[in-house]
C-alpha cells in the first residue's frame, strides 16, 4: 500500500508565501513523475506543477514565476514553494505521484488534499 501525505496548507494573506510538502510511504520501488494539482470550488482539478525523477519541471501558466516545485528522491518527497499568493490560488491542493511497487507497474497515487486559502 502506497500513501501520499501532504502538509503545509492553511490561511494566508495575498502576497504571502507558503511551502507545501508531500511524502510518499509504503513498499515503493521507484517514483516517476510527482506533481501538484488543485481544485477550486465549482472547478475541475487542474495541474499546478510537476517534476520528473530527473528534475525536469512543468508549470501551469497561472503560476509560472511564482511557484517552484522540487523533490527529494531519497526522502520520496515533493515540495511546492508558493510565493506572491493571490486569492485565485485558493483551492484544495493534491499531491500526485506515479509509483512503482513490487510486482506492479507504475500507478498514479493521490494524497488526501490540503486546503490553501488566500484572503485578507
Amino acid at each position: 500500500q502506497v500513501q501520499l501525505v501532504e502538509s503545509g496548507g492553511g490561511l494566508f494573506q495575498p502576497g504571502g508565501s507558503l511551502r507545501l510538502s508531500c511524502a510518499a510511504s509504503g513498499v515503493i520501488v521507484s517514483i516517476n513523475v510527482m506533481g501538484w494539482y488543485r481544485q477550486a470550488p465549482g472547478k475541475e482539478r487542474e495541474l499546478v506543477a510537476r517534476i520528473t525523477a530527473g528534475g525536469s519541471t512543468d508549470y501551469a501558466d497561472s503560476v509560472k514565476g511564482r511557484f517552484t516545485i522540487s523533490r527529494d528522491n531519497a526522502k520520496k518527497s515533493v515540495y511546492l514553494q508558493m510565493n506572491s499568493l493571490k486569492p485565485e490560488d485558493t483551492a484544495v491542493y493534491y499531491c500526485n505521484a506515479d509509483v512503482r511497487s513490487w510486482g506492479r507497474n507504475f500507478y498514479p497515487y493521490w494524497g488526501q488534499g490540503t486546503q490553501v486559502t488566500v484572503s485578507s
